[in-house]
């Protein structure tokens, strides 16, 4: 190639100073050249390394519009348009995924490997040559000094050998390595226009391919779908600025209208007005809660008036709480002296007195005769939803006759409470009350766990035997061990059961739910005990009331489609599931429903893998015994072969008779016949023997 400078090979035997500086300007632009590569194979480098980062974040992407479904929004989670847009989106970003994968593997072979191998290994083959010469120049140096004080008077022979082989070891030496290392630059010349050629060629196919085989991905019909997606873009943004504009003008006359309501109290007594006719009141009230003896504190809640009760509610709380009952109670005006507006609320029995502050004269007033009508109303509703749950003649006639003959009535195993609230609303249909509820069942506010004839066996047994047995119905043994995989322990409230007419129904559970919450809210039930609910691999484990519900008899489990904290689980009776009837629990938990009901699926699918390895094991095993019980048969019956066998030939060798000596002292011998004879014996005792 013409235009290229050279070391001149044939004049490194002389080894001039014109040749030494000529090679020192080769060394210069070999540093050069090693610098700007060095430079440039970062940069290639970062390339390489961004398209390997831009072909992992593209395929995260296409994973994450893919699981859009998957997610749980609690707001806008069943948009079909936007899943299937984003599905669409999914699958362009997948196939772009798949070009960027291919545009980084051509990148790491065409680009990558070119420059790599320039730096690595003709660059540092250079360094390690230039290392050699300057070993071999300075040992040459040294022969020549040492050559060059060789004495004239004293002549040494064997010394002088010795240098002069020295001189002509090292020249020939430094001569060897001088015209490799001329070659070695002389060829760099050539190589660092390849290396920094061939690594941009690969880099520009690569790209050209990977823009052909997305233009050949991206086809019309691509085209046309994003540009209705930019078209749907642009709706969804212009409904949003007229929203903005609706909100701001909303903000506007409401900052307007609402400019007195900022002020704490009234600013004009006299025209402020009070509305003696509200039957429902809402708002923040201050509460007074006793401390010690004699101190008390003051805390600000958000109370409204609901179905005869006050109930307050906690910010970021999903339902309220029951204060207390407003069903003939008294309100009154008291005078305290740390704070202004105060009123006080008195059961009918006295026993409870809540203590209230308003924020102005107003609302004092107003939330006072709200308190007194709520009361009034309260008695009216509770004689009214009395009458309309007690079942009538005709309605119980009607279930009477809709019942199999024969079939014998329940006794009322409930309290009063429970028989009022058992009984369905006139609001139910009569289809969905006799498929999923069975009629005339009583709603159990009392936890009450099924008791088998198992169950009373093994508890007298365990009476019997002296054991004593905790809560959780297990065995005080000290050498038992408890061999379930799981033990989840949640915190839940029980809000009552009763009896469904099936099991199987998918809304079983949740018409279970709204009959419990309609009776206590009919029947002013509010308070719940907070226990603990223990999920293991055999059963359900409710304390402290120590109930216990085998595992096996959860047909189905179900948390509250809206409120997530409630859920309940449907159990059959000890019967087993040929009784047609079966039990609806019903519990309240603290936001984590769903995560218990998953929990008793984990422990009902680890306890069925458990049965069939126990199966697998015991069969394994009655496998094993068979074998043995073959193999010890078969041992027996070959003993017995053998020891026929010996018996068989002990016999014959006695039924043989010896052949006596002649006189001469010589033996006699038998007869053909006579062998014969014995032979057809002893086979004939053979036979009989074995047939024996």
């Amino acid at each position: 190639m013409p235009g290229i400078e050279k070391l001149p090979i044939e004049e490194t035997l002389e080894d001039s100073p014109q040749t030494r500086s000529l090679l020192g300007v080769f060394e210069e632009d070999t540093a050069a050249i090693s610098n700007y590569c060095t430079q440039l194979y970062q940069a290639m480098q970062r390339i390489y390394d961004a398209q390997n980062e831009l072909s992992a974040a593209t395929h995260l992407t296409s994973r994450l519009l893919k699981e859009y479904d998957k997610q749980r929004f609690p707001l806008g989670g069943d948009d079909e348009v936007m899943s299937s847009t984003l599905q669409q989106f999914a699958k362009v970003i997948d196939e772009l995924s798949s070009c960027h994968a291919v545009l980084s593997t051509q990148l790491a072979d065409a680009m990558m490997f070119p420059i790599t191998q320039f730096k690595e290994r003709d660059l540092k083959e250079i360094l390690t040559l230039k290392e050699v010469f300057q070993i071999a120049s300075d040992d040459h140096d040294t022969a020549i000094n040492r050559y060059s004080r060789l004495s004239k008077k004293r002549d040494n022979d064997k010394l002088r050998a010795e240098v002069v082989e020295d001189v002509y070891t090292s020249r020939k030496k430094q001569h060897q390595t001088m015209m490799h290392y001329f070659c070695s630059l002389n060829m760099l010349q050539y190589k660092k226009k390849t290396a920094l050629l061939e690594p941009l060629l690969g880099y520009m196919q690569a790209q050209i391919s990977f823009f052909k085989l997305g233009s050949e991905n991206l086809t019309q019909q691509w085209e046309d779908f994003l540009g209705t997606i930019g078209t749907s873009v642009q709706n969804v943004r212009r409904e949003m600025e007229e929203e903005v504009g609706q909100m701001q003008q909303t903000i506007q006359q409401m900052e307007r209208s609402c400019d007195p309501l900022y002020a704490p109290c009234d600013p004009d007594p006299a025209y402020s007005t009070v509305c003696r006719s509200l039957t429902r009141k809402q708002g923040y009230l201050h509460i007074r809660n006793k401390t010690g003896l004699v101190s008390s504190s003051w805390e600000r809640q958000y109370f409204f008036t609901q179905g005869g009760n006050l109930m307050h509610q906690g910010r970021g709380e999903v339902a309220g709480g029951l204060v207390t009952d407003l069903d003939n109670c008294s309100v009154m005006a008291v005078d305290c002296d740390d704070r202004r507006f105060c009123f006080q609320v008195t059961s009918f029995d006295g026993k409870k007195v809540v203590t209230l502050q308003a924020e102005s004269r107003k609302d004092c007033e107003e939330v006072k005769c709200c308190s007194v009508i709520a009361s009034e109303l309260a008695a009216r509703v509770n004689q009214s939803a009395l009458e309309a749950v007690t079942p009538s003649p005709s309605f119980q006639q009607r279930h009477e006759s809709m019942r199999p003959t024969g079939q014998s009535r329940r006794s009322g195993r409930a309290s009063s409470i429970s028989s009022v609230g058992s009984e369905p609303s006139p609001a139910l249909s009569v289809l969905s009350l006799d498929a999923l509820v069975a009629p005339e069942t009583p709603i159990q506010f009392d936890i009450i766990s099924p008791v088998s004839e198992e169950n009373l066996g093994q508890s007298k047994t365990a009476a019997q035997s002296g054991r004593r047995s905790n809560p959780f119905g297990e065995s005080g043994d000290s050498t038992s061990e408890d061999n379930s995989i799981l033990h989840q322990l949640f915190i839940v409230r029980f809000l009552g059961s009763m009896e469904v007419r099936t099991a199987e129904s998918v809304d079983v559970i949740s018409e279970t739910m709204r009959q419990i919450l309609a009776a206590r809210a009919i029947h002013n039930i509010f308070r719940m005990t907070e226990s603990h609910l223990l999920v293991t691999c055999d059963c359900l484990n409710h304390s402290p009331q120590g109930k216990m519900f085998p595992l096996s008899s959860v047909v189905q489990c179900s948390s509250h489609q809206d409120n997530k904290r409630l859920f309940g689980f449907v159990l059959h009776p000890a019967g087993g599931r040929g009784d047609s009837r079966a039990v609806c629990y019903i519990f309240e938990s603290n936001n984590d429903g769903e995560k218990i009901c998953d929990s008793i699926g984990l422990a009902k699918q680890i306890a069925f893998h458990s049965e069939m390895d126990r199966k697998a094991v015991e069969k394994r095993k009655e496998q094993d015994k068979a074998k043995e019980k073959q193999q010890e048969e078969l041992s027996k019956q070959r003993q017995i072969e053998k020891d026929l066998e010996e018996q068989s030939r002990l016999i014959a060798a006695s039924s043989r008779p010896g052949n006596p000596p002649a006189p001469d002292g010589q033996f006699l011998v038998l007869s053909n016949s006579q062998s014969e004879d014995s032979d057809a014996g002893e086979e004939g005792k053979k036979q009989g023997e074995s047939e024996a």
